[in-house]
């Protein structure tokens, strides 16, 4: 019963971070690599072999976690479990980074178990999307340095996402991100398009991540304060409705009204389950949310449930072109 009731507990009192996030190292070759499983579990062991072969491909060292074979439920192991994998892999000195294997859901159950003064103490790159936006989320606001919004462990990897990912995290680069052209045998090109919803530029501190995820935190104090940032999302099976039913509650909570600029990328499989004749598309339920803002904002971005993802720094500084469709990062994400 004590994992079912972990929402319920109370944060420990924390001081607030230093106003701008701290840097982690960025990572080299021969380094060792935590991996974790803070959500869903892996129920195949040849998976997780592929993920280790992975890791290795990046000329880095893997060292799992203690649960990521274990099962509760449809986690991997209880809350305290999970956690305590969390904060071992950042109270260890071998570690650099911290990769997540999976999403799925339990992320936001960890919070309260997790020791952000030791988290804090040893700022560590923190890579993953989805279900890990949970975690981005809460380290923005209590840990206070730079995780990456990217591909999780256990993802396919493309020459795309993985070039995105090393020019962040190893070499310390400021790419511009832009959507992979598209190579198919039409006229017009139908892949990698996005839609502007108000031109210009905007910067700021990229916030965001996963839209259920995020609008679940509403409300709790795991929530970093988003008064001029960037804010992107992308989200995976929800129907336009519940889009905007979540776009809402971030509108009535005055997140929209705060930032700066909004980047919505991939939100697969988001259309209605069946024929809506009377019904609002994605893009229109954008398009009522995003446009009356009178900032620059944008749709189509590559990152979100797809294969090629641009690896992006919470919390680091970034300008984005809403008419280019294009993310530029305006400073190293690592030291």
């Amino acid at each position: 019963m004590a994992a079912m009731g972990a929402a319920m507990l109370a944060p420990r009192a924390l001081a607030a971070p230093a106003a701008g996030p701290v840097k982690p190292a960025r990572l080299r070759p021969g380094d060792t690599v935590g991996l974790i499983e803070p959500a869903g579990f892996t129920d195949d062991l040849f998976d997780l072999d592929l993920v280790k072969e992975t890791i290795a491909a990046m000329g880095l060292k893997p060292k799992l976690g203690q649960h990521p074979v274990q099962r509760f439920g449809y986690f991997a192991g209880k809350d305290e479990e999970r956690a305590a994998d969390v904060n071992a892999m950042f109270a260890d000195p071998e570690v650099r980074a911290v990769f997540a294997v999976r999403g799925g859901w339990g992320c936001a159950r960890l919070l309260p178990h997790l020791d952000f003064r030791t988290i804090r103490a040893n700022p560590k790159l923190l890579i993953g999307f989805s279900d890990i936006t949970a975690l981005h989320l809460a380290f923005a606001a209590r840990a206070g340095f730079v995780t990456i919004h990217g591909p999780n462990a256990g993802a396919s990897w493309s020459r795309f996402s993985w070039d995105a990912f090393r020019a962040v995290t190893f070499d310390g680069a400021t790419p511009t991100f832009s959507n992979p052209q598209g190579q198919e045998d039409r006229l017009v090109q139908r892949s990698g398009r996005v839609r502007t919803f108000r031109g210009g530029k905007a910067s700021g501190r990229l916030l965001g991540g996963n839209l259920t995820v995020l609008s679940t935190l509403m409300g709790t104090p795991w929530l970093p304060d988003f008064g001029g940032a960037i804010l992107f999302l992308e989200d995976v099976d929800e129907p336009p409705y519940r889009v905007d039913r979540m776009l809402t509650q971030l509108a009535l909570a005055g997140v929209l009204g705060k930032v700066a600029g909004v980047v919505f990328g991939q939100c697969t499989g988001c259309g209605p389950a069946g024929p809506s004749y009377g019904g609002f598309t994605l893009s229109e339920v954008l398009q009522q949310h995003l446009a009356p803002l009178g900032i620059p904002a944008f749709q189509g971005a590559a990152f979100g449930h797809v294969a090629n993802q641009f690896s992006l720094p919470i919390g680091g500084l970034a300008e984005i072109d809403a008419d280019a469709g294009t993310v530029r990062l305006l400073e190293p994400a690592v030291r």
